[in-house]
């Protein structure tokens, strides 16, 4: 059976930080959202009990918490050798001098097999986690990565085994 994970601390897809609405969050939001990144699934009433509210008090906790953008989703989290992605690899990208950064972050969001993009210092700009069916899928993502325009070059590390992965407390 699959598990579930509660995205927290950003908008979905689009990088930047979460829109504050004047939220305050207390101990008991902080309890909510630490018991919903460990189940995504828990009921309202499952919650309620962990955290001695009643399930209404939650439900609207909860509800202000997505509406703030503090609580962006939640979504299966999946075996990717169990759907045939056996391969994973981080990939550096080093942009050219002058280049816009939209533009290679837009053909990034569009690659297929690009699971995971994050601005990074350092050499490179942007650090990917690729997750693809073999090596020839991962030549054939790293070629066009570095077709990308503004890509100056990547440098790939690929993953020989996962010991964990999206720990969460």
């Amino acid at each position: 059976m699959p598990t579930t994970e509660v995205a927290v601390g950003r908008q979905a897809g689009d990088g930047r930080p979460p829109r504050r609405t004047g939220t305050t969050i207390d101990a008991v939001d902080q309890r909510l959202i630490d018991l919903l990144r460990a189940n995504g699934r828990a009921s309202y009433a499952e919650l309620a009990r962990q955290v001695g509210l009643s399930s209404p008090a939650v439900h609207e906790r909860v509800g202000k918490l997505e509406a703030a953008g503090v609580i962006t989703g939640y979504h299966a989290i999946v075996d990717p050798p169990a759907v045939g992605l056996d391969v994973t690899a981080l990939v550096g990208v080093i942009e050219s001098d002058s280049v816009d950064d939209a533009g290679v972050e837009q053909a990034l969001r569009g690659m297929p097999g690009i699971e995971d993009c994050w601005r990074v210092a350092g050499t490179e700009d942007y650090v990917v986690k690729v997750r693809v069916t073999d090596i020839p899928a991962l030549e054939a993502t790293i070629n066009a990565l570095n077709r990308i325009r503004g890509v100056a070059r990547t440098r790939t590390t690929v993953v020989l085994s996962t010991k964990w992965e999206g720990r969460h407390g």
